[in-house]
């Protein structure tokens, strides 16, 4: 099944550093393990491997001073991950600045959108 379109707005990607970027697919994982505890449920939750899942918290908890993601061994009764603080601060600044870029883009994201066809016909 095709997922739905996407309702007009921002996808906000930072390139921070060279090699270092955060945008909505990390945004999205981290809210996932701070969701569930879990780096494959969060993983599951968004359609992406545990592999995936796990190389991207790699690369995220290596891009920063210190670990976004904190994992415990054990399996599904005793394992599982969380947010560091400094992860969940990460994780606040970007949905934060992810809300003042689409409020300050609103008025040209409706201009650009009311511009198109209506597609609503087509079917």
């Amino acid at each position: 099944m095709p997922k739905p379109a996407a309702p007009p707005g921002l996808r906000l990607r930072l390139v921070l550093a060279p090699g270092v970027m955060l945008g909505p697919g990390k945004a999205d994982l981290l809210e996932g393990i701070r969701d569930t505890g879990s780096i494959a449920a969060a993983g599951r939750r968004m359609g992406m491997s545990y592999k995936r899942a796990w190389s991207l918290v790699e690369g995220l908890n290596a891009s920063y001073r210190a670990a976004l993601v904190e994992t415990a061994r054990g399996g599904a009764a005793h394992g599982g991950a969380t947010l560091t603080p400094l992860g969940a601060e990460i994780l606040a600044a970007y949905r934060r600045l992810q809300a003042k870029a689409t409020a300050a883009a609103a008025d040209e994201i409706a201009l650009l959108t009311s511009a198109l066809p209506d597609m609503s016909k087509e079917k």
